[in-house]
């Protein structure tokens, strides 16, 4: 009966080793194939990354806005003349009035004397006349050219405004647009990271099962091992006394 019931509990044990053992095998098979399937996804997300890129590689030089100005100027008292015509004019005037002078003279019968003195007179008040024409003439042109300069200054000054602010505004717009596109970079990486460091927790997990269901079939193999061992000592033990008792009542 001991070898019978040593049988039967050896071929219990065999049984639960089994079914222990399949169901082991069968976790590890699903670990695995858990860990290939995220190691596949790990690769296919990793090579579908978004490019490293330069977020400042689109910047130009704006240096083509700054333009040489110095065309515009120009000197404005360069063309500054004489005024001479009214001196002319005056020159004309006074020969005449000499001579209409000499012809009313001598028409009258006055002396010599009294007709230079007359026409001295008369030429002395006329290049009076024509100096103070020549001076407002020239006064005028000074001021014409000084508002001409003062105009000429202004409008450089206003171009070199709107050329400075179009500098800056450029240069301002490229150094925001190379910043968005850093911020934009930057952020998609923080995600990528992110979904990357799911899956490879998700991947050493997998690994973790699959060493829990390895360890659990050396586990049950000892325990089969050692309890086929136990059952076969006790049946050895059990047929060793039956021996020993049936020796002793022999007559």
């Amino acid at each position: 009966m001991s070898g019978i019931a040593a049988g039967i509990g050896a071929a219990v044990s065999i049984g639960i080793f089994l079914v222990k053992n399949g169901k082991a095998k069968k976790k590890e098979r699903a670990a695995q194939r858990e860990k290939a399937r995220i190691q596949r996804q790990i690769s296919a997300f990793e090579s579908s990354r978004q490019a490293i890129t330069n977020p400042y590689a689109g910047v130009t030089s704006l240096a083509g806005l700054a333009t040489d100005l110095s065309e515009n100027l120009s000197n404005p008292f360069a063309n500054l003349g004489v005024a001479t015509s009214a001196a002319e004019i005056q020159m004309e005037q006074t020969d005449i009035a000499l001579a209409n002078t000499l012809d009313t003279l001598q028409a009258t019968g006055a002396s010599a004397g009294g007709a230079t003195a007359l026409a001295q007179a008369a030429q002395r008040s006329k290049k009076d006349v024509a100096a103070s024409i020549e001076k407002q003439e020239a006064d005028n042109e000074k001021l014409e050219a000084q508002g001409e300069q003062r105009l000429q200054e202004q409008q450089n000054a206003e171009k070199a405004r709107i050329q400075g602010i179009q500098i800056s505004e450029g240069g301002r717009a490229q150094n925001a647009e190379a910043q968005g596109a850093a911020f934009v970079f930057g952020a998609q990486e923080e995600r990528d990271n992110a979904k990357l460091d799911r899956m490879a927790g998700g991947l050493d997990q997998a690994r973790v099962n699959a060493s829990n269901a390895d360890a659990a079939q050396s586990a049950n193999t000892s325990a089969l091992i050692g309890s086929l061992g136990n059952m076969a000592a006790g049946a050895a033990a059990g047929m060793g006394g039956g021996g020993s008792d049936s020796s002793t009542t022999t007559p």
